[in-house]
Order: structure tokens, then C-alpha cells, then sequence
């Protein structure tokens, strides 16, 4: 698709560059510098939504006629938020308490011009498999997912063996509801 304006991908993650690039945009790739960091009190199913707009705010400053795109996604069981794991330990911590469960991947998306922010989130719950340790740390040590959400991948290794079952959109999961920022970004289509 092709947009009036030039687009900012405001994400250093492979996954979204690919989803953005498959589903026709043309961009540039800008990670901001921002601490990903959100109040305590803030619910759960709001944080997403949130560090997608401190992400954005990074380039309000600067924004002359590019359309920015940022995201984040955090994965919420029960009422714990599991980000990027730190380390191994933390990986190996997240997903047994993954295991055998269902935990919701929630994503909030800001796409920011100078004229208007327009933000909105998407949520999917995830069933897990039972996983054994020996599957958690092969997984970990075989594809590293320190940079994910959840310390997982669903479309690594573990997301071909051990979901279980997806309510809502795949995309999500791997970090961009892309169907929703699609229909968003038609709006500035030439």
C-alpha cells in the first residue's frame, strides 16, 4: 500500500518488520530511546497500550510529515505481566509458569503524526501444552528468546509444539495485530 506520507516503523523487532513489509508497506526503521517502564498501578491491560505511546512520544519532537508506528506487547497470566526475560533463569521461570495454561498476549499499537495519535490494543489468549523442563530448555537454548514477550516465540519452535489452542488473532502473538493497524494506515493510502 502505498501512503501519502512516509512511514516510520518505530520497532527493532524482526517479527514486526516482517508483518509490515508482508502486508504491502514501504518503511524506514527507527527504534526510539526509551525506558520501558509503566506505573505500578497501572492495569495489566493497559500497560501494552501504554509503552506503545511513551514509544511514541520519543519522536513527537521531530515528527514533520512521517506516520510513526509503535507497539508493544506483554503477556498477562492471571494478574502477572511477563516481559523479556533477563536471563536464562527468567526464561525458564516464564514458561513453566506457562505450561499447561492459558495466559492472554495483549498488544497496543500508536500510530502518530503530527496532526493526531491514534492508539488501540489487541488481545489473544494463548493455551500452552504441558511442557517439560527439558523441552523449556532446549527451547530457550536453541532460539535464545530473550527479546520476546513471555520468553516465547509463536512462531519459533515451541509455538509449532506446544499451543495448544489460539483464541484471536496469530498476528498478535507474534507481536502486531496487523489486520487492525492495516485498516488504520488505509486511511493516509494515496
Amino acid at each position: 500500500m502505498k501512503l501519502k506520507r512516509p512511514l516510520i516503523l518505530a520497532s527493532s523487532s524482526p517479527r514486526r518488520q516482517y508483518l509490515m513489509k508482508e502486508a504491502g508497506f514501504t518503511f524506514t526503521v527507527e527504534k526510539p530511546d526509551v525506558e520501558e517502564v509503566f506505573p505500578d498501578d497501572l492495569p495489566a491491560e493497559q500497560i501494552a497500550r501504554y509503552l506503545a505511546s511513551l514509544k511514541a512520544e520519543f519522536f513527537r519532537p521531530n515528527l514533520r510529515e512521517q506516520i510513526v508506528v509503535t507497539a508493544d506487547t506483554v503477556v498477562i497470566l492471571g494478574k502477572r505481566i511477563l516481559n523479556k526475560p533477563n536471563d536464562r533463569t527468567e526464561a525458564i521461570e516464564m514458561l513453566s509458569s506457562l505450561s499447561g495454561r492459558t495466559h492472554t498476549v495483549m498488544t497496543g499499537v500508536c500510530i502518530l503524526t503530527k496532526e493526531q495519535e491514534i492508539s488501540f490494543d489487541d488481545s489473544t489468549q494463548v493455551t500452552f501444552q504441558d511442557l517439560d523442563q527439558n523441552e523449556i530448555q532446549y527451547y530457550i537454548d536453541q532460539y535464545k528468546p530473550y527479546d520476546k514477550a513471555g520468553a516465547y516465540g509463536a512462531q519459533d519452535w515451541i509455538g509449532m509444539v506446544a499451543l495448544k489452542k489460539i483464541e484471536g488473532s496469530y498476528f498478535n502473538v507474534m507481536g502486531l495485530p496487523i489486520h487492525k493497524v492495516y485498516q488504520e494506515l488505509k486511511t493516509f493510502a494515496v
